[in-house]
């Protein structure tokens, strides 16, 4: 490193936040935008900031840990169809394809652009966005696809300028005309371009104030600190392999539980997860490509390993391997469906939690309701369509340090719920009628799982469409040293006195009167539930969280 870029502790404190307040500003910016209420409100979207070789350096760890962890693999396959050096000002790549590196599934849409500084690239901005429709089968959520392409428009990786092929050019053109609900994609994908923008200018800033060489210095030392910070606490655990295993309910055909295998070796300083072991790919969208696995694997390892003080970027990589087999649940062979792949995942998630758990208990909590259950109410009405689809969560494990959280969004969605509100200004041909915590849903545990919740829909016009991919509502999140499992989810349609189940993977037409109600579950406990306070026992009972427990107060 020269003498003009050597970087002060004060350098180094100044520009590595600036970068990591770069890329929060970038997924607020995002989020503020744009133009439907998945991204607006729910702010299912990420952003962050690469080096010039396309490596993460930092990104907006408030929004989707799933995302963000998967920038730089899919950056790679963009760079390699179209090189580095060919870029221009005002050039972007773009992808949503789960099987070229790229997107987790057709609906996350990818952008990255690069950063000039006196002719040079000195890195890229990038932003992803979940959008509301990307065609295929079924407006929001395509259920019955039996491949790729039922699923929505592909996008491979592919360069573009903004300046020719967006506003009003080849590639908006191409986008509007294969989406349902044009004036949502468009506006989201403008908001990504806003998102990138912020990114480009304030790094910028900083290569004017402190000049490129010293920002560009400062981008690799955070990728150092973040591998030696995570190096360090891989090697204070015992060497040895480390097995965790769990199971999707089913694949929506059959009854079938999905297993989910991981190993997780430790030697030395390094660490290596290997999926041998999981269930083959199936037919339904249940299948997560490899980019989604490898996102799951490194948000389970950075909660476990590390501090909220480690940036998450290309550091945190290196010092693992990731394996899966080829034709596996979890890195299924072209072109398997793999729109609700998040389901997958979070059982990828839990088992390598669980495996982690073996060697350090006292980092980890008992299994949430870890799952993404997705819905989407939508209609067709004088030729245009309206579509309306949120992510719901519900309560998570206890751990060592206190109850689990209720009703909270899962560590690799981390989605929002969208205010009641805001539906009531979208949409008019539903409601919402109810919406709160359901009491005894939480593991009993020394400290309890956290709380599922319940949300009600009256429909309020015939033709409407309810489609959902969910998990959890046959197999519950298992409790951790001791505490007891959670609960599962469930969904109904209420219809006069008739009581209509809806599977955990369905799709199905409403009408007018009918109440949806949504359920989901609640976390595992952490610990013996005698051991539970007295306490805590009368707390629950009087928030009316718990109704059921025994209590060691009823006597006194």
């Amino acid at each position: 490193m020269s003498t003009q870029n050597r970087i002060s502790p004060a350098d180094y404190a100044i520009i590595s936040g600036s970068l990591m307040s770069a890329a929060r500003e970038m997924g607020v910016n995002l989020c503020r935008s744009a133009y439907s209420s998945i991204v607006r409100d729910a702010k299912d979207a990420s952003t962050g900031l690469l080096d010039a070789r396309g490596a993460s350096v930092a990104q907006s760890d408030e929004l989707i840990p799933i995302l963000v962890g998967s920038l730089s693999h899919t950056f790679r396959r963009c760079a390699a169809a179209y090189p580095i050096e060919t870029l221009r000002e005002g050039d972007f790549y773009v992808t949503n394809h789960p099987y070229e590196g790229g997107g987790q599934h057709l609906q996350d849409i990818f952008i990255f652009m690069p950063i000039f500084w006196e002719g040079e690239i000195v890195g890229f901005s990038a932003a992803v966005a979940h959008h509301l429709d990307i065609g295929g089968g079924s407006p929001g959520i395509t259920t019955a696809s039996t491949d790729l392409f039922g699923e929505g428009i592909i996008l491979p990786p592919m360069k573009f300028n903004v300046a020719t092929d967006w506003n009003g050019g080849v590639f908006q053109r191409l986008l509007t005309a294969n989406v349902r609900v044009p004036e949502q994609t468009i506006g989201d994908v403008d908001s990504q371009f806003a998102a990138c923008g912020t990114g480009i200018a304030r790094v910028q800033d900083l290569c004017a104030r402190y000049g490129a060489g010293k920002v560009t210095a400062v981008m690799t030392e955070m990728q150092d600190y973040a591998e030696r910070r995570v190096r360090a606490v891989i090697a204070s655990i015992p060497d040895g392999t480390y097995v965790g295993e769990d199971a999707v309910d089913d694949d929506g055909l059959s009854e079938t539980p999905l297993r989910v295998r991981a190993s997780v070796t430790v030697k030395g300083d390094s660490l290596t997860v290997d999926y041998a072991g999981t269930c083959d790919q199936v037919a339904t969208n249940l299948n997560a490509p490899f980019a989604s696995t490898v996102g799951s694997t490194f948000s389970a390892l950075k909660s476990a390993l590390t501090s909220d003080d480690v940036p998450y970027n290309e550091g945190v990589f290196r010092a693992v391997e990731i394996k899966a087999p080829l034709g596996c649940l979890l890195n299924p062979r072209f072109p398997a469906p793999v729109r609700a792949r998040m389901e997958a995942i979070y059982r990828a998630y839990d088992c390598v939690v669980k495996a982690l758990g073996q060697a350090m208990p006292d980092r980890v909590a008992a299994c949430g309701f870890d799952t993404t259950v997705a819905t989407c109410l939508s209609q067709l009405r004088d030729g245009r369509y309206s579509v309306y689809l949120e992510i719901h969560n519900g309560g998570w494990g206890g751990s060592i340090e206190g109850d689990g959280c209720d009703a909270v969004a899962g560590p690799l969605s981390n989605c929002t719920n969208v205010p009641i509100e805001a539906l009531d200004m979208d949409f008019d041909f539903f409601r919402v009628e109810g919406y709160g915590l359901l009491p005894d849903t939480g593991g009993p545990g020394r400290h309890r799982g956290g709380l599922g919740f319940f949300r009600s829909y009256r429909v309020l016009e015939d033709g409407v469409k309810f489609s959902i991919y969910a998990d959890r509502f046959r197999i519950p999140p298992s409790g951790l040293a001791g505490g007891e499992s959670g609960t599962t989810g469930s969904c109904t349609i209420e219809r006069g006195e008739e009581r209509i189940p809806v599977r955990s993977k369905d799709t199905v037409m409403l009408r007018k009167g009918d109440l949806l109600v949504l359920r989901t579950g609640g976390g595992g406990g952490y610990g013996d539930p005698a051991e539970r306070s007295p306490a805590e026992l009368a707390s629950d009972r009087r928030m009316g969280f718990v109704t059921r427990w025994p209590s060691t107060t009823e006597a006194a």
